[in-house]
């Protein structure tokens, strides 16, 4: 049957796809050939996206700062920031912009209906409809300024939104690893070039370049529009063609990636890296190596592909994880690790990091020999098995925790849209895994894959990243005289209008907008009732009410199943609190019983999507002095594995091996690795957590083992591992912890399907028949925390990450809703201008935060630093001194609410509903939260501002590099090495 389709538009072809429960519209646009791709589903949480390809030939970022531009002013809408003010005045669940290397996207979903046709209509005319004002990209792409904005004859400054992204981006080891391999595995494609900018190529962007980028790429011919949910296709036409389609011509130009010049031999490139000045630059070489395949549209050519990946990289049995892993050359596998899809052609990586410069050439043998003996030898067909086992369950999984479900799809077909390919069969992959699943039963499949993709394929790149201390030095020195020269060339005449520049762009940042342009939801357009996913609470043994307490929450999951085993955490001495993340880490990643890792690996693989171990430490909700713990062991699998994935759970728990030796040794080395590349990503994340440590027990366990505290140490821990007997001691340790673990009380959780249900619970209750022993045991515990921080933690970062916190009040308290409301409020109204528009940080706010009693302002990717720390107290004083009206208010609780109620997946709602219950956190508690965060007003934000934000108990964390250790010092704080 042919979907209502508006006049304007032409129905090209719709298909069910019935393992998502949805059916594919695709349309085209009669007049403009502007493309409507719509996921017709029943699903309230609406999804609009509208893509536009873009091809940049340069490394300026004139497609991420056009990105931003855009968003700051349109025809209909010509206020200063829409798309900001836009997230403060709606119920969305998701709405942001993304650049990608050869697409532009601009998303948003929506539970509700009238909040919906507000953000399409502001989006539809900021992306077609842009004012792009030149100060506008003065701000958010690039500018030069005197470091004193008056005074002509100090030095000049690089400022923008964009180029202190870029320099924060940039600064981590995998992103300049990617960004070298691009450039030299395509030569002569856009993807040669940083489509994000290049902090040293960001500068040469001219606002008529970003006009003339504008007018060439941003137009419907050019266009992709998304769609999901329940709003018919019909409907949505009806808005683009009145808002936008019908006031355009076709475009004459047609922007693609056309295919890449091939090598004909292999090629070998080095580059140096920035190593932070004192740090021992032996053993610091990355190397990885490279191979370019075939076009991503093809979609039998992309799942051949990504099934050789998981053959050749999916876990540790895998062959060539395995050599990377087990080798001595290098120190853990490259992050580049797997296959790229993305681009329109693919590209295959592995490597190593942790290397010695000297044996590169031996990594490089390591890998192509290993390649060798898979193309002679083949690998067992339970591996390739399982590698296509993961790609079925991979199809079928209803994912939406980090984003909507109805977006993930929309970007799962997104590249095959941008490309000209086919998006439905990249979203419906049933028919091509059949003919998969009949092509690796020929003995010679795999083999040939790794000979025709990898071994003869001439294509090759060998990139080499070696450590240079001095790189950083240089580089500043080197932007100093460039922004010197430019200083001495100018005449008088430009010097002033860099300076009238600066006063008008304050002027702009700092003027009163007239937001009623904009359309709104209120108070009145909110849910009256939290939506609520009910289990059932019953024991394990329906007949003996002393067995495992299990709780089960029917859930759509499209045929997958989820459990979750949870210990209660034991007593344990400071010494193995430490070793907590790491014991939880290498719980399922070492043998079990008779089988070693390696077989255990593949055990794995061939029963569930993931296992995996953490623990949970939280503070109550009345008193976050006093906690609770849990250690959890999740699993996923498809319907028909769960009997065996709960044999695979309780083997793991009561048969895991910690004498492998070597093995441990590996993944410390490994974690390593991740966890230090990880601080440039998540610098404010852990510089809140530094802040916070001395408010709450929970929040100074979290710093010492997940923040940059227990990076340090992890440090010290690999390094002392080295040594035969401190390793054999700490697998000691970790058999310890375990064995008081196994005392614990458990529980269980199942997610599935209704009529699965009670086939889980009887599978689970068939491992666990026993009655749980009524042991002595000792829960775990912490000491209270009430103390001061003062810290500047240094690593290797071209930007800062700045954190200012107070102890405040825990979630149940009724100042908490108050407290949370404000963080919004001081964002919107003050913290946004100060330090993302005016100071050039890629980002800055403030939360409550009612697991550790805590406030927090920060900042991210920031050039500044004492600047930043003044703008925190800054918006305190700017709460009390200015004449505030009811709309920050209400639009700062907005915020909050649809915080609250944003939905998860199916699974995830599931899940996350019962862990906050495990933690005492049940539904009329929340429930009452969201009440009073309705009910806060502004003398409320006020008197907790009061009563709170005191100077005198503001606690400081900052990251930061080494050549602001004397400003941090001037500023009290104590250096802290990482």
């Amino acid at each position: 049957m042919t979907p209502d389709t508006h006049p304007a538009f032409e129905h090209l072809r719709s298909q069910t796809i019935e393992a998502l429960k949805l059916r594919v519209e695709e349309y085209r646009h009669k007049k403009t050939g502007a493309q409507h791709i719509h996921l017709a589903a029943d699903n309230p949480e609406n999804v609009f996206l509208v893509a536009l390809r873009t091809v940049p030939h340069d490394s300026t970022g004139v497609a991420h700062v056009l990105e931003h531009t855009a968003l700051c002013g349109s025809e209909k809408y010509p206020v200063r920031d829409p798309f900001f003010m836009m997230i403060r005045r709606s119920l969305n669940t998701f709405m942001n912009a993304f650049t990608s290397s050869d697409w532009t996207a601009y998303p948003f979903a929506s539970q509700n209906r009238k909040d919906f046709d507000n953000l399409l209509d502001v989006y539809l005319d900021a992306v077609f409809f842009s004012n792009l004002d030149e100060l506008d990209f003065a701000q958010e792409g690039h500018r030069l300024e005197f470091a004193e904005p008056d005074n002509p004859d100090s030095k000049l400054v690089h400022k923008g939104v964009v180029y202190n992204e870029m320099k924060g981006a940039m600064s981590s080891v995998p992103a300049q690893l990617w960004q070298a391999l691009s450039r030299h595995l395509y030569p002569s494609t856009t993807y040669h070039h940083n489509s994000g900018g290049d902090p040293e190529h960001i500068p040469d962007l001219t606002y008529e370049q970003l006009k003339a980028f504008y007018r060439t790429h941003y137009h419907p011919s050019n266009a992709i529009f998304m769609t999901y949910g329940d709003i018919s296709a019909a409907d949505h036409q009806a808005v683009f063609e009145a808002r936008v389609l019908s006031r355009f011509e076709p475009l004459d130009t047609v922007t693609a990636v056309g295919e890449e010049k091939r090598y004909h031999a292999p090629i070998a490139v080095e580059q140096a890296y920035p190593l932070e000045e004192g740090e021992d630059p032996a053993r610091k070489t990355h190397v990885v190596m490279s191979w370019l395949l075939g076009k991503s549209t093809n979609l039998q050519e992309a799942l051949e592909a990504e099934l050789l990946t998981a053959i050749l990289l999916d876990n540790s049995a895998s062959p060539l994880l395995q050599a990377l892993e087990t080798t001595e050359l290098g120190q853990a596998p490259s992050p580049l690790c797997g296959l790229d899809d993305s681009h329109y052609e693919m590209a295959f990586a592995c490597g190593l990091e942790g290397c010695a410069l000297e044996q590169v050439p031996q990594v490089e043998q390591l890998i192509l020999d290993t390649l060798r003996k898979v193309a002679e030898e083949g690998v067992p067909q339970e591996l390739v098995e399982s590698a296509l086992h993961q790609l079925e369950l991979e199809q079928r999984e209803v994912t939406g925790d980090g984003m909507p479900y109805g977006l993930h799809l929309i970007m799962t077909g997104l590249g095959a849209a941008t490309h000209r390919g086919d998006p439905i069969a990249l979203l419906d992959q049933e028919t091509a895994l059949t003919r998969l699943r009949e092509k690796i039963h020929q003995p010679d499949f795999i083999p040939n894959l790794v000979r025709t993709l990898l071994l003869e394929n001439p294509h090759r790149l060998r990139l080499t990243l070696r450590p240079d201390t001095a790189y950083t030095r240089h580089a500043q020195e080197d932007e100093e005289r460039r922004l010197e020269a430019i200083r001495t060339g100018l005449s008088d005449e430009r010097r002033q209008e860099i300076i009238e520049r600066a006063r008008a762009l304050e002027e702009r940042q700092n003027a009163k907008v007239d937001d009623s342009l904009l359309p709104k939801v209120g108070l009145e357009d909110i849910p009256h009732a939290m939506a609520y996913v009910d289990g059932s609470r019953e024991t394990l043994d329906p007949q003996d009410s002393n067995s495992y307490p299990l709780r089960r929450y029917s859930a759509g999951t499209n045929g997958l199943v989820y459990q979750q085993l949870n210990c209660k955490l034991p007593a344990l001495s400071e010494e193995q609190q430490a070793l907590l993340p790491y014991y939880c880490h290498c719980l399922t990643e070492l043998g079990v019983g008779e089988r070693d890792y390696l077989e255990t690996q593949r055990w794995q693989a061939s029963a569930v999507g993931a296992i995996s171990a953490s623990s949970s430490v939280r503070g109550a909700t009345d008193d976050v002095q006093r906690i609770d713990a849990y250690l959890t062991l999740s699993a996923k699998a498809l319907a028909r594995n769960h009997n065996a994935m709960t044999e695979l759970m309780k083997a793991t728990l009561e048969q895991v091996r910690f004498d492998e030796l070597p093995r441990l040794r590996e993944l410390i080395a490994q974690t390593r690795a991740r966890r230090e590349q990880s601080i440039t990503g998540s610098g404010h994340s852990l510089a809140m957590a530094a802040a916070t440590a001395g408010m709450a027990p929970a929040a100074k366990l979290s710093h010492q083992l997940g923040g940059l505290a227990g990076i340090a140490k992890l440090k010290q821990l690999d390094q002392g591992l080295e040594d035969a007997e401190q390793l054999a001691r700490f697998s000691q340790q970790l058999q310890a912890i375990h064995r008081l673990v196994l005392q614990a009380p458990k529980q269980f959780l199942l997610v599935g399907e209704p009529e699965q249900l009670d086939r889980y619970r009887d599978e689970l209750l068939a491992h666990w028949p026993e009655t749980p022993k009524g042991e002595d045991f000792s829960a775990f515990t912490l000491e209270p925390v009430s103390e001061q921080v003062r810290e500047a933690w240094i690593t290797n970062t071209q930007v800062n990450f700045c954190a200012k916190a107070y102890p405040t009040v825990p979630g149940e308290h009724p100042d908490s809703a108050a407290l949370t409301v404000l963080g919004g409020f001081l964002r919107n109204g003050y913290l946004h201008r100060a330090i993302r528009e005016q100071g050039g940080a890629y980002g800055g706010g403030a939360s409550q935060d009612g697991n550790s009693a805590a406030f927090r302002f920060f900042s991210y990717r920031d050039p500044r630093l004492t600047e930043t720390l003044d703008d925190f107290d800054g918006a305190l004083e700017w709460l009390h001194s200015e004449d505030h009206g009811w709309q920050p208010v209400e639009e700062a609780i907005l915020g909050v609410i649809s915080s609250i109620d944003k939905p998860a997946s199916p699974a995830g709602e599931a899940k996350q509903t019962y862990q906050a219950e495990l933690f005492g956190r049940t539904r009329e508690k929340r429930e009452m939260f969201r009440n009073r965060v309705l009910e806060v007003t502004l003398d409320d934000l006020r008197r907790v501002a009061d009563q709170y934000l005191k100077p005198e108990h503001a606690s400081i964390a900052v990251v930061t590099h080494s050549g602001h250790k004397s400003t941090a010092q001037e500023l009290g704080l104590n250096i802290r090495a990482l």
